[in-house]
């Protein structure tokens, strides 16, 4: 019996396209989107393996994946309401000032009710990043539930400003949040 590779590469594309949505559609319906859940390590340029030998290209194509793995578990933790849990996992990175991870360690911290603490990161997430679009968002959430409707309104302009727009989805989840019909 001979192999047909045409069936084997339909079912191996099915199994890629397959693992691609369960990983990537949680962060979807929870107001995520694909580069959100697929960051890259802070120490990592954009062509990080130039000039290298073989041995060390392995080595960060390795701890980049180990970050991506380890950052992929943190957030499902988040995702999942185990805040706690999902601080430890995301510290344990050792990437604190990756905008991603000090963002998600501030939403952590907010939804234990630690509102010092996530300030804090959301602040060091801002610093890394200051056009971090989801900070924005959960920030301004911060603000709302403070009460600072008003400072809520500014990351809302500030939110509009770098999606260029009032649609994309954390313009408007912040809205939603300041009239009341969302809640993160």
């Amino acid at each position: 019996m001979t192999d047909h590779p045409a069936p084997r590469l339909g079912v191996l594309t099915a199994a890629a396209l397959f693992s691609l949505a369960v990983s990537v559609a949680p962060g979807l319906a929870a107001g995520g989107g694909v580069l959100d859940s697929n960051p890259t390590p802070s120490n990592e340029s954009s062509t990080p393996h130039k000039g290298k030998s073989t041995a060390t290209k392995k080595r960060d194509q390795r701890s980049e994946q180990e970050f991506l793995d380890g950052y992929r578990a943190a957030r499902a933790l988040v995702l999942d309401g185990h805040y706690d849990e999902a601080i430890v996992a995301f510290r344990a990175l050792g990437e604190d000032d990756h905008p991603d991870v000090a963002n998600y360690i501030g939403y952590a911290e907010r939804k234990l009710g630690h509102y010092q603490a996530s300030k804090v990161w959301y602040e060091r997430a801002l610093a890394a990043d200051p056009d971090h679009v989801r900070t924005w968002q959960y920030y301004g959430m911060w603000h709302v539930e403070q009460g600072n409707m008003l400072k809520a309104q500014d990351f809302l302009e500030r939110i509009k400003l770098i999606c260029g727009n009032t649609t994309c989805q954390e313009y408007r989840d912040l809205k939603g949040a300041m009239e009341g019909t969302v809640s993160y």
